[in-house]
């Protein structure tokens, strides 16, 4: 399989869609943004994307559902880039790689404000891990793609569900060490983290040298420099690598 066969243009009509998805989650993180939760409602985010309450409800069961897209539309981009990536390169070798094609640490802006603003509610919270589980869903599907039939069911959902652990364990880490702060600095430490999370699965989880607590308002460390994320060029957690 090579990675044109991966990927196909949406029709103009899917495009139109895909707009309209966007506009409404869009609008959900705006009016959370400006007047917090519990102080608008499903008629506001559709006045706001330009849209009737109908179709909000044909894209977006909830108001709830609606905001946590936000995440899903982060590890949607990050799955594209994964199905690009060379199919007979082991599998974590392409989700860091994924991760890393995403150079600019704004594309991580949205996700890290829904987090910043959502953690204490526990409604919001619980519809983010359903994103996070649509999440996982979609890596088995794009990992059983491009390992061919056969594969190990429970290899597939053990490596889903570790990527997507990950993921939350650098979303928890950078929110601890920075608070809502979303400038670039700090969006370019988590970002950070998720590849280093990745890596560190790659590695096997070997222990990487202790640190002292990162400076607020200090970027990580350079995507390519040596942190755990690169040591993962053979990552041992990963033996059904290529079809």
């Amino acid at each position: 399989m090579t990675t044109s066969d991966a990927t196909t243009l949406p029709s103009r009509r899917e495009q139109n869609k895909l707009a309209t998805r966007q506009a409404i989650a869009d609008a959900a993180l705006a009016m959370l943004r400006s007047r917090g939760v519990g102080n608008f409602t499903v008629e506001d985010i559709a006045e706001a994307a330009g849209v009737s309450r109908r179709t909000f409800f044909n894209y977006f069961p909830s108001l709830e559902t609606a905001l946590a897209s936000v995440t899903e539309g982060f590890l949607d981009h990050a799955l594209e880039q994964f199905r690009l990536r060379p199919s007979d390169e082991p599998i974590l070798d392409s989700a860091r790689a994924a991760l890393m094609a995403l150079a600019d640490p704004m594309t991580v802006s949205p996700m890290a404000e829904l987090f910043s603003l959502t953690h204490d509610n526990r409604a919001l919270v619980r519809s983010e891990l359903e994103a996070w589980d649509h999440c996982t869903t979609q890596i088995i599907n794009a990992a059983r793609h491009r390992l061919g039939p056969g594969v190990n069911e429970l290899y597939l959902r053990a490596l889903a569900g570790s990527i997507i652990s990950c993921g939350k364990a650098a979303m928890s880490v950078w929110f601890e060490q920075r608070g809502p702060d979303l400038s670039p600095e700090s969006l370019a430490s988590l970002r950070q983290h998720l590849i280093d999370a990745i890596g560190l699965l790659g590695s096997g989880f070997t222990a990487p040298a202790p640190q002292g607590p990162e400076p607020h308002g200090t970027a990580s460390q350079d995507p390519g420099s040596q942190g755990p994320a690169s040591r993962a060029t053979q990552p041992a957690a990963d033996p059904q690598h290529s079809a």
